[in-house]
């Protein structure tokens, strides 16, 4: 089976209450957007992405610099957006089944979504759903106040995203049927007992107005963690100096067994730490001689792939430069630019500052230099 992701995002968000739009709020640093292609990359069934925005945001979407995902502008409502999409998939070889997800659910978990994608080889769709637990009224007439009181929610659920079909088929359904389509794409099918229902989660809600996202930030906190990474390195001639992945110029270099960058050690070490997988030594032995002198770069790019294989997205990096000799302050823009981009974050999740001992110790007296860094991760499953 082969998967494509379509991910909803082409509303005005009106309801809301905000002016940036749902899909582009941050957690963690990281778009609605962003969090869900995160989480369908790690699916190797899940072959293409597609996101479906409104064209008002083509800025904001671009800003956002996805890779491998297809864009494709959104129409006037939900089941236009869905078709837009449907309509260039199906053109498409090699994909034969379809996820359909709105943006405004990214809680979902990575076992919610393994369950879809294995359910989908003995069904013809594919949906999660919940039971309703509190109380439903309905409104007979709002004019005179009156309800019918007590219904019964035996036979009621909510349904959820990301939804799973036949690719062929849902296109057919909206060709043939969009007069039946009714708030979601499971509205098509005229026999629910063609659908196979599993167990949604409660976490995977939608986020309609600005209480919905604090309250998924209260969530998002839980799942935060925070490490400390701490380096230092003997200067000596004869050897290059790299700091935050920068060859700066210098008449002394670091002494290391790869190439002695104190600071890039440092944020390794406490990313490891935040996500509880190690340390540096542990993952990169400085006895083997496949790295000796690699650069930390390689290290730290290694490191980032395997916590983002795990959920873990980094959330801020903060870091303390401790050197008597070169001053940071002419070189810190570039490795916060150097950094965002090993790390696959933005600047503005960074802060570099430079310290000096005031000539005391091995530092003071130009003989080490040390860095000292604490980062925050977040887990999004």
């Amino acid at each position: 089976m082969s998967f494509c992701l379509i991910i909803l995002a082409g509303g005005n968000s009106h309801r809301f209450g905000s002016n940036i739009g749902k899909p582009y709020q941050k957690l963690g640093g990281k778009s609605l957007i962003e969090i869900n292609v995160n989480k369908a990359l790690q699916f190797k069934a899940i072959k293409q992405i597609i996101l479906v925005y409104n064209k008002k945001d083509s800025k904001k979407v671009k800003s956002l610099n996805l890779k491998n995902v297809k864009l494709i502008s959104g129409g006037k409502s939900r089941k236009e957006s869905t078709f837009n999409a449907l309509k260039y998939l199906i053109k498409q070889k090699g994909i034969n089944k379809v996820l359909i997800h709105d943006v405004a659910r990214p809680n979902f978990s990575l076992k919610l979504l393994n369950s879809i994608l294995k359910n989908m080889k003995s069904a013809r769709a594919v949906i999660p759903k919940i039971k309703v637990q509190d109380a439903i009224k309905q409104i007979i007439d709002s004019s005179k106040e009156e309800y019918i009181v007590g219904k019964k929610r035996n036979n009621l659920f909510l349904t959820q995203t990301p939804q799973a079909f036949n690719l062929k088929e849902i296109f057919h359904l909206h060709k043939t049927n969009s007069a039946k389509y009714k708030d979601d794409d499971i509205s098509l099918y005229m026999d629910l007992n063609e659908v196979k229902f599993i167990k949604g989660e409660k976490n995977n809600f939608k986020i309609t107005d600005i209480e919905d996202f604090e309250t998924l930030k209260n969530l998002y906190k839980s799942k935060q963690s925070v490490g400390i990474g701490f380096d230092v390195h003997r200067l000596v001639p004869k050897r290059g100096l790299y700091l935050a992945g920068l060859k700066i110029k210098s008449k002394l270099g670091t002494l290391g067994h790869s190439d002695g960058d104190p600071v890039l050690h440092s944020i390794t070490d406490a990313i490891l730490g935040a996500c509880k997988m190690g340390d540096i030594g542990q993952m990169f032995s400085d006895k083997s001689k496949k790295f000796r002198n690699i650069r930390s770069t390689v290290l730290l790019r290694k490191v980032i792939e395997q916590i983002k294989s795990n959920g873990y997205y980094i959330n801020n990096i903060d870091i303390n430069i401790i050197t008597q000799t070169p001053k940071i302050k002419n070189y810190k823009k570039k490795m916060i630019e150097n950094i965002a981009k090993l790390c696959e974050i933005s600047t503005n999740q960074i802060n570099i500052k430079g310290k000096t001992t005031e000539k005391l110790g091995v530092v003071g007296k130009e003989k080490a230099i040390a860095c000292e860094v604490i980062t925050s991760v977040i887990k999004y499953d």
